[in-house]
């Protein structure tokens, strides 16, 4: 069994320990050695070399982002940030995703069980899937042929869905800055993230796409030229309306049992009946297989899917599912993604 080596930066002695504990209670971890700061940091990625770095934000001497940036710079290794639900910790987090960090993980979540769930297995399975991507590929997987996917439709797009979990803030940004303000359909995204981070990456994504970017509203219109990000914490669905105009029904609905919220698959399961063969769905970098049902009925109602390629992806995790499931059109690298998109418009 392959064990992977963890370096834990943070200036809380507390949190080191605990953080420590927890990685050590699984044996595929050990950890190599800890940072109280920035400068530590970077010394000790560079001279132990660690399959893995958990990231603290707020350290004295250096803070976790020039040390994200500087270790990104000289050695780059797998960074995972630890975060706070504050709107400036939303804002640090995602700038450290932009300088290179593949993940995030809330500190409160690490350190007690919320609404009674532990999650500290979520976040040692979200530590494997990053470093067990980033492995060399073994010489015996078979890698997809082009030839696999199917024979991408020219038909009119109306609406173009982009789903996306680990690594994925740093995928769209490879995308969707490059999309002309007069686009002649609506984006909408979903991205894995805890509840209070959607609207600062829509805000941040505002200030550098040329569309207009915002955080999706429940009961609103959904018009061109707009990229809506689907809010963390709830479930995002489309509605046709008696008039004709499409709409969001954005809801909290604790009925389903959903893993994700926003949940691509629920999203996709709304959107494929109403638009139908004009429906494009972009399946980027994650963790796991949502989007493979959503996918699979998106199929059912002639639209396309482009999933990215394992050479970009952070975690070959969900673009894999919909590929193997069969519901493919294209598989794409982020550089050429946009085009191929484009090219269905």
């Amino acid at each position: 069994m392959k064990q992977y080596s963890v370096l834990v930066v943070d200036d809380s002695a507390f949190m080191r320990r605990a953080i420590s504990h927890m990685l050590e209670e699984d044996s595929q971890f050990h950890v190599i050695g800890i940072a109280r700061n920035g400068v530590e940091a970077v010394e000790k990625v560079k001279r132990l070399k660690p399959d893995l770095v958990t990231m603290d934000v707020e350290m004295p001497k250096m803070n976790g982002l020039k040390a994200l940036e500087e270790i990104m710079q000289r050695t780059p290794v797998s960074v995972v940030m630890l975060s706070t639900r504050t709107r400036e910790g939303a804002k640090e987090t995602l700038h450290a995703l932009e300088l290179g960090a593949v993940d995030f993980f809330l500190k409160e979540n690490l350190i007690r069980a919320q609404d009674g769930v532990d999650h500290s297995q979520d976040f040692l399975l979200r530590l494997k899937g990053i470093v067990e991507a980033k492995l060399p590929h073994s010489s015996n997987i078979v890698r997809p042929e082009r030839n696999e996917v199917r024979k991408i439709m020219h038909q009119r797009t109306d609406l173009i869905f982009i789903g996306c979990s680990t690594g994925g803030p740093s995928a769209l940004q490879t995308i969707l800055p490059r999309f002309p303000a007069d686009l002649p359909v609506p984006i909408v995204v979903a991205q894995h993230m805890p509840p209070g981070f959607t609207k600062p990456l829509a805000e941040r994504f505002n200030s550098l796409c040329q569309m207009n970017v915002i955080e999706a509203q429940n009961g609103q219109e959904v018009k061109e030229g707009t990229i809506y990000i689907s809010p963390s914490g709830y479930q995002t669905r489309f509605e046709k309306k008696a008039d004709g105009t499409i709409r969001f029904n954005v809801d909290n609905d604790v009925t389903l049992e959903a893993l994700y919220k926003p949940s691509i698959d629920i999203t996709l399961q709304s959107a494929a009946p109403i638009f139908t063969d004009r429906l494009l769905s972009v399946i980027l970098t994650g963790m796991g297989v949502d989007g493979m049902q959503g996918c699979g009925l998106v199929k059912k109602y002639c639209g396309n899917v482009f999933v990215e390629a394992e050479d970009t992806c952070i975690v070959y995790g969900m673009p894999k599912a919909v590929l193997e499931a069969g519901y493919a059109d294209g598989q794409f690298v982020l550089s050429q993604m946009y085009q191929e998109i484009m090219a269905l418009l």
